[in-house]
């Protein structure tokens, strides 16, 4: 999908024009609307490197490559079925540059800071967007990590950034996509807690975070009980998570989620572009079909 010719354009601007990715911003077509004509939502996920997470399966450096996740990003964008992006400023704009956005939902991630593995993880500092910048690059709105872990006082900073943020996107007339997963530690390593009191705690939480909730969105987990999703009238889309190794039981299990009538898509990451088979154009073409039928 990138050509030598296109890669070493990309490496030339990158080193001797730096204005040229203010001006892609200015130049990209915003959709007029976050959801599709069929009220749906279908995004790649393309922030994990950012917070130090480059391995997928048992390959330890899987989206360490930058011109491979960039060609397997354009792949999937290329599908009319996937509406757009949620990634770090360096993903985005080099999609912007290789022209990739144009009429797609851009969606920039905000923090960052909580590096995998990391003494500090649950404090998870604002990095990398910030509501100003999403508003003058003319992206479509911002997505934060909520990780509520109560033995860790990482979570309280947290929690207020991105109530700072869901305001702060509101004012501007943002979407703002909150991710807020309850963890505990168990040995020293966090575990992400799948039960439906977590969740819907978690869910709560959530939704009461800024001055307002109209711009609010929330990215969830699939759940094994969709019914606690009835925790919250806001929109919903499901993320995909850890690769389980086995893609046809992701899609089961989103497919489960995606029925709830507050689900409106999917924000998928490296379930997508790095599937068992490496064909990433035939796993986004089963996802979107998993969320056409689940409408």
């Amino acid at each position: 999908m990138i050509t030598d010719e296109q890669w070493a354009e990309l490496l030339r601007v990158r080193a001797t024009d730096p204005d040229a990715v203010r001006r892609a911003y200015d130049r990209r077509e915003r959709r007029t609307s976050v959801l599709s004509e069929r009220g749906t939502l279908f995004l790649v996920a393309a922030d994990h490197p950012a917070r130090g997470m480059v391995g997928v399966g048992p390959d330890p450096l899987a989206m360490a490559d930058r011109r491979r996740l960039l060609e397997r990003l354009l792949v999937a964008l290329a599908d009319p079925a996937v509406d757009g992006v949620l990634g770090t400023p360096d993903v985005v704009e080099e999609l912007l540059l290789l022209g990739a956005l144009h009429d797609k939902v851009v969606l920039g991630s905000m923090n960052r800071g909580g590096l995998a593995g990391a003494d500090w993880e649950i404090d998870d500092r604002f990095t990398a967007y910030t509501a100003r910048s999403i508003v003058d690059c003319g992206l479509d709105g911002g997505k934060m990590l909520l990780r509520i872990v109560d033995s860790d006082a990482g979570t309280a900073p947290t929690l207020e950034s991105c109530a700072r943020a869901v305001s702060e996107l509101a004012s501007a007339g943002r979407l703002a996509l909150v991710e807020p997963l309850p963890y505990a530690r168990e040995g020293g390593t966090l575990a992400l807690r799948r039960d439906a009191a977590s969740l819907a705690r978690a869910i709560g939480i959530a939704s009461g975070l800024g001055a307002t909730s109209a711009y609010t969105w929330l990215k969830l987990p699939s759940v094994r009980e969709p019914a606690v999703l009835d925790a919250t009238t806001l929109p919903v889309v499901v993320l995909g998570g850890v690769p389980a190794g086995d893609y046809a039981a992701d899609l089961e299990q989103w497919g489960t989620t995606l029925r709830h009538p507050v689900v409106r898509g999917l924000v998928v990451g490296r379930s997508l572009l790095y599937p068992p088979d490496g064909d990433v154009a035939a796993a986004v073409a089963a996802a979107a079909r998993v969320l056409e039928k689940s409408r």
